[in-house]
């Protein structure tokens, strides 16, 4: 199986019968060969039904538009569905904002680099000098925009004429509030990691927090941003264990390597087309 002959239908509708035989009987008769199938359904009776689906491409006997505009009427309608197909072949462009922190950015070049993202990195942007370096050694571009205080609304249109052509945005550790205005650009394509175990500790210093509550747990949470702060829907989260003996230094080391893996896994989900939203949720399908 080639990952260029790929595509993904994901699918969301009210549970009823017949869904997937529909849908499966459209691809074979289009010459479509299934390998990969996922459902989730919210409850058995009134529910919503969940469906990513991965179809190998080489055979159809006509081309996307012709296949999409046919499933619209001939499947999608009937069921009600709110539905979208992507092709791996058509790899998203991806694009960072960052401040000083390095770990979760470079993590993210790292496999971009070593081919292990199914998108590209295109650019990373940041508020701060000191990462050019960094970043220029993987090859990619770097655009500095200072943010003041009360020029904030200028130095988000200048970030969105760098992100023009974006697929996803990434908050790799970017310490700055993005405005509504700015997020309403990129619905469900910003992804942020907040070095917290959300709901736990929103908002700034977290580990700090923590280490005052005194919690045995520590974590890291990958969110889609929303209009609210750290309030979007969760993506992956993961937990280290601490004890009273650890102080703020050593919860924010241990606190990074979370931030770096969660982060990753949540921006590979979203590339390869595993994550549905509903609501202030998600269905990932792994």
């Amino acid at each position: 199986m080639q990952a260029d002959t790929t595509a993904r239908l994901l699918i969301t509708c009210p549970d009823r019968p017949g869904i997937v035989a529909a849908v499966s009987s459209f691809l074979f008769n289009h010459g479509a060969n299934i390998t990969a199938l996922d459902q989730h359904s919210t409850d058995p009776e009134g529910g919503l039904f969940f469906m990513r689906l991965e179809f190998q491409t080489p055979r159809l006997d006509v081309p996307r538009a012709s296949l999409e505009a046919t499933f619209a009427a001939s499947v999608g309608a009937r069921f009600e569905m709110h539905w979208r197909i992507s092709y791996a072949a058509d790899r998203k462009k991806v694009a960072i904002l960052v401040s000083k922190y390095d770990h979760a950015l470079l993590e993210l070049l790292w496999r971009n680099a070593n081919g292990e993202l199914p998108g590209t990195v295109s650019q990373v942007v940041s508020n701060h000098p000191d990462l050019r370096a960094e970043v220029e050694r993987f090859g990619i571009l770097y655009h500095q925009v200072v943010v003041e205080k009360d020029k904030k609304e200028e130095a988000e249109a200048q970030i969105l004429e760098h992100l023009q052509g974006s697929d996803l945005v990434i908050l790799a550790r970017y310490m700055q509030i993005l405005s509504s205005s700015f997020v309403a650009h990129f619905p469900h394509r910003i992804i942020n990691i907040h070095h917290s175990f959300l709901p736990a500790f929103i908002g700034a210093s977290p580990y700090k927090q923590a280490y005052t509550r005194g919690v045995k747990l520590i974590g890291a949470t990958a969110h889609y941003v929303t209009d609210e702060l750290d309030q979007g829907p969760i993506i992956e989260q993961d937990v280290a264990r601490v004890s009273h003996r650890q102080g703020v230094a050593e919860l924010v080391r241990l606190g990074r390597d979370l931030e770096r893996n969660v982060l990753a896994r949540a921006v590979q989900w979203h590339l390869e087309d595993r994550i549905l939203v509903y609501g202030n949720k998600t269905v990932v399908f792994v």
